[in-house]
């Protein structure tokens, strides 16, 4: 089995399982305690604390260990909203932040908070400019992640920084995807992190909170863990983070280059091999290990189950993977096609051989996935009719059915149109509004827009290219 999904979770290195083991004897009492065992567990909790400041970036004082990478988001920015309350209390996110941040920004607003989401650009990255004209004098606290957890597109971290900088607002970096490859470059304020991002255990997180920044801890007091992560330390579990996280640094150089090699490959050859492929997030300004692309007329669950009996595990940001049944909401800012979405991200040490054999195997999965569904060939695709005087109306009713069936049923019908004609797709499935005006772009027709309907919501699309 290929397991193609670290941008979930990455399996445990050797090194965590190494420190995890041999920290269990040791790490078991109490840190806050004078007795010998309580002294011994608590040099291994400050070794492990200066062992992981020292690759993020910060002084060992400055981090503390939470109970998980989401934890240390909701922390850092209840608490960073709590030390600047008499600032205001307006919030600014990005479009394409991880679900922590934006659960926590609308637990904000729902409080009385105010939220500006920055929109992002066809790469999925801000823009300093955009990012720089949110800030207002009330703002309390900005966000923005290092790198982007879908689709892979690193963030201008320093530009936004100094932007903040100059604002007087802290700044908030959700790092969970990028610490393995590397410290956070520029001047933030605040930062999070999740073990099991980069082969440490599960049920660790990391938050710094520099020296200087009004930060006050939210809930009952605790006097573990400077007030900010109350309960028990996990000893032998963030000493194993501590070390795996040292461990992929030191890897990080070479397999960086290595799995960069991997995966544009995989950008470059996807598109050959596979008909009606967009390729999505920033082809350079990217992690090494992590891409995306999604599939003209698949069913992104569909294709997923093709490839897990091909031994293949990988992700997908698309709507029809997920129970709420809408489009990933990185995709919908990027205002790219979300379905038969794949994310591929390898974990270190992949070897070159599977990426060839994964390659080898998607042509096959997504012709499979695309024949069930009834996908447009060139024997099912409407004859082309003559030019008419008027352009014609043509209707098709998608209502009740799931991506990628509007999609599929558009494609089949278009040339029954005459140029300058129109078809109408009525659906009320949400993935439409993202699915067909990016199905129009690959195709060189044009959107029009949509319009409500008696059920759903009605998309227009005029046909101007053969």
């Amino acid at each position: 089995m290929s397991y193609f999904d670290a941008a979930s979770s990455a399996p445990l290195h050797p090194v965590a399982r190494q420190a995890l083991h041999a920290s269990l004897d040791e790490g078991w009492a109490d840190p806050a305690r004078l007795y010998r065992e309580g002294r011994r567990a608590r040099m291994l909790l400050d070794a492990a604390r200066e062992t992981a400041a020292e690759a993020i970036g910060c002084r060992p004082d400055e981090l503390v260990f939470t109970t998980s990478g989401t934890r240390a988001v909701h922390t850092g920015i209840a608490g960073a909203l709590a030390g600047r309350h008499r600032v205001g209390r307006h919030l600014i996110v990005s479009a394409v932040e991880h679900s922590s941040v934006l659960h926590s920004a609308e637990s904000h607003r729902r409080t009385g908070g105010t939220v500006s989401e920055v929109p992002v650009l066809r790469t999925g990255a801000v823009s300093p400019a955009a990012y720089a004209d949110a800030l207002r004098p009330d703002t309390a606290l900005a966000c923005l992640q290092s790198a982007n957890h879908e689709v892979g597109t690193r963030q201008p971290v320093a530009a936004v920084a100094e932007a903040c900088r100059e604002a007087g607002v802290p700044l908030l970096v959700d790092a969970a995807q990028s610490l393995a490859w590397g410290p956070v470059e520029g001047g933030w304020s605040l930062l999070t992190g999740s073990a099991h991002k980069w082969g440490g255990p599960a049920g660790v997180g990391v938050l710094a909170v520099r020296k200087g920044v009004r930060y006050a801890p939210q809930g009952p007091a605790d006097e573990r863990e400077s007030g900010r992560s109350p309960g028990f330390e996990n000893i032998p579990a963030v000493v194993a983070a501590a070390a795996s996280l040292r461990a992929v640094r030191a890897e990080a150089a070479a397999e960086s280059v290595r799995l960069r090699g991997l995966t544009d490959r995989i950008r470059a050859r996807v598109p050959e091999l596979v008909p009606d492929v967009e390729v999505v997030g920033d082809p350079v300004t990217r992690l090494p290990h992590l891409l995306t692309f999604s599939c003209l007329y698949v069913d992104g669950e569909t294709l997923l189950h093709e490839l897990d009996r091909e031994g293949f595990s990988v992700s997908s940001g698309s709507s029809c993977t997920s129970s709420t049944l809408t489009p990933s909401h990185v995709l919908k800012a990027m205002g790219v096609l979300s379905e038969g979405n794949v994310r591929v991200s390898l974990p270190l040490a992949t070897p070159a051989e599977e990426v060839d054999r994964f390659l080898s195997v998607l042509p096959v999965a997504v012709a499979a996935v695309r024949e069930k569904l009834g996908a447009p060939t060139a024997a099912t695709v409407a004859p082309v009719r003559a030019a008419s005087p008027a352009p014609d109306a043509l209707v098709v009713d998608a209502l009740g059915r799931r991506c990628p069936i509007p999609v599929i049923e558009l494609a089949k019908v278009i040339t029954a149109v005459p140029l300058g004609g129109t078809v109408r797709v009525l659906s009320d499935d949400e993935a439409a509004r993202l699915d067909i005006p990016a199905w129009c772009e690959m195709r060189g027709q044009e959107y029009v827009g949509e319009e409500p309907a008696a059920r759903g919501t009605a998309y227009l699309v005029r046909r101007v290219a053969v």
